[in-house]
């Protein structure tokens, strides 16, 4: 899945000489949590997270009165709190590269890029989740079937062999080498409802042939 396709489009930006009171409103008022930094050209210099907000802000043990807090924090601007340079992605690179270097990089949000350098939008875990969603195919519900495979050729194609022999409508198809011995691989399929005796001689059929490692009937309805 591309970015583009994902990305929240229509982006809220802040200058570099935006007060960070200006900044904190702005976040609270369209309940966000990171605010772009552009220059007068468009470009992206930096990012700004309600951490480095807080992070700023005078301690409640401050002695300071509130006219002088007041001044103080129309005083800072986004320039001095904000994270420069920050780490970009393009609108044309996957989602699935997005979430690694956000886990990687232990960040929650990436400015998106188009190939003319121009920010055109912002990936967050919000939209990853929607993504991770949308691949497993939770809100269709269903049952989800966990299969550990020998990592060969043609064994997938025996399971769906056998899936569509019971007339199973598949809704995704996921697999994963991780947490498994080597020579295997796990496949997570998801397959529409269907009556209870169908299921009943499929899920037999699955533990006699196959390493069944869970059968859950799924959904958040």
């Amino acid at each position: 899945m591309i970015i583009k396709d994902w990305m929240t489009k229509d982006v809220i930006t802040v200058d570099p000489e935006t007060s960070m009171m200006r900044a904190a409103k702005l976040m609270k008022e369209k309940g966000i949590r990171r605010l772009p930094v552009v220059d007068d050209k468009g470009k992206i210099v930096g990012m700004l997270s309600d951490r480095d907000v807080k992070e700023a802000s005078p301690s409640k043990a401050t002695t300071l009165d509130v006219h002088e807090l007041y001044y103080l924090l129309s005083e800072i601007k986004v320039k001095n709190i904000m994270s420069p340079n920050p780490l970009t992605i393009l609108d044309t690179d996957t989602v699935v590269k997005c979430a690694a270097i956000m886990h990687d990089k232990k960040i929650s949000g990436l400015p998106v890029l188009n190939e003319q350098g121009e920010l055109v939008g912002i990936m967050t875990q919000n939209e990853v989740y929607r993504v991770l969603l949308s691949i497993t195919g939770i809100y269709h519900g269903g049952i989800q079937i966990g299969l550990k495979l020998p990592d060969q050729r043609g064994t997938l194609k025996e399971v769906l062999d056998c899936l569509r022999g019971h007339k199973a409508r598949v809704i995704s198809i996921l697999t994963s080498y991780d947490k498994v011995e080597e020579g295997y691989r796990q496949v997570f399929l998801r397959v529409m409802d269907m009556e209870k005796s169908v299921l009943n001689e499929l899920k037999k059929e699955l533990s006699e042939k196959y390493d069944l490692m869970f059968w859950v009937r799924d959904s958040i309805n």
